[in-house]
């Protein structure tokens, strides 16, 4: 049978706002909330945390099946989320003594995900098993093809250079959301970037791809979930 390792990643410190994953959100925290949807999906087997945080702010965190204290050396700006998966996933199968077929991770501050998407992704990835992993993504407003520029040498070009004329014209773009990522065990293991070699797609809506990394995200993402 399958077993699903669900991974929330998460540290104390922030740049956009300070103490952002742990601050009050609605009656909550931004961690809390993911937690919460993680322990609606039937198919995990674990869910495990792994962060930085003191533990003055663990133990206000909901219950998971296990708490991970992330390394420093993992735990700064420069880190790849993707080395942090790795880390947690290993860690957990050192921790419940089995190996994880599938790396399900949650990102929490995409609140406006919702359930049936993490569902449907998972299902959608189980039934293509020749596929390595999904990302989740919305289609973007900007397009590099058409309106979007690098200023270099204080002159401006096009990110792209293309004669189209119309944004319509032009294939489409879109902006991955960090909600949802889903691996197979041998290919996160391996990978350094999420785009794999075959690396599935599942589209969500510009409403439940807002990720909040400053105080207006928070505001704009709180402000929605109140008035849903």
């Amino acid at each position: 049978m399958c077993q699903i390792l669900c991974t929330i990643c998460v540290r104390k410190n922030s740049k956009g706002i300070k103490n952002k994953n742990f601050r009050k959100f609605l009656n909550t925290t931004l961690v809390d909330y993911t937690i919460v949807q993680a322990k609606k999906i039937e198919f995990f087997d674990k869910i495990v945390l792994s962060t930085d945080a003191n533990k003055n702010h663990i133990k206000k965190i909901n219950k998971v099946d296990f708490i991970i204290n992330r390394p420093k050396k993992l735990s700064n700006d420069f880190v790849s989320k993707i080395d942090v998966i790795k880390h947690a996933h290993l860690i957990s199968e050192k921790k419940f003594n089995k190996k994880f077929d599938i790396i399900v991770d949650l990102d929490v501050t995409s609140p406006l995900r919702e359930i049936k998407d993490i569902k449907k992704s998972i299902n959608f990835f189980l039934k293509k098993k020749n596929f390595y992993n999904l990302i989740t993504g919305t289609l973007a407003k900007k397009n590099p093809f058409f309106n979007q520029a690098i200023i270099k040498n204080k002159r401006v070009y096009p990110v792209i250079k293309s004669k189209v004329k119309r944004r319509q014209a032009v294939n489409s773009v879109f902006d991955l959301n960090a909600a949802i990522y889903i691996w197979r065990r041998k290919y996160l293991l391996n990978c350094k970037s999420v785009f794999m070699k075959k690396t599935m797609f599942y589209r969500m809506s510009n409403f439940k791809s807002i990720d909040i990394d400053n105080k207006l995200d928070f505001k704009i993402v709180e402000f929605l979930l109140k008035n849903k």
